[in-house]
């Protein structure tokens, strides 16, 4: 299992809001049954195996240009670790029970 943060921006759409294009990557997340997500202010958090999320960004990368966007920029944080159980709630966990 790996926890991911992604950040699809696309850039050349005459707007500078984005809410729109972020609102159809996070269609395609909650039609996939094998990866957990949670939209932060900021980029989405997703948990799952690494091959699923790694289709998924290419995926969330494709809808803007699909929409007309000119130039994307994706950016992707991966954590994966494979000596115990990885959870974006577990890693929270950690760092609270620390405080």
């Amino acid at each position: 299992m790996a926890v991911a943060e992604i950040v699809v921006v696309p850039l050349g759409t005459g707007s500078p809001s984005i809410s729109e294009y972020v609102a159809q990557c996070l269609e395609i997340l909650a039609k996939n049954e094998r990866i957990k997500y949670q939209l932060t202010p900021m980029g989405t958090i997703v948990e799952g195996e690494v091959s699923d999320i790694l289709r998924l960004v290419q995926e969330m990368h494709e809808v803007p240009f699909k929409n007309g966007a000119l130039r994307v920029s994706t950016s992707l944080r991966l954590d994966e670790r494979r000596d115990k159980e990885l959870s974006m709630e577990g890693k929270v966990k950690a760092v609270l029970e620390k405080l």
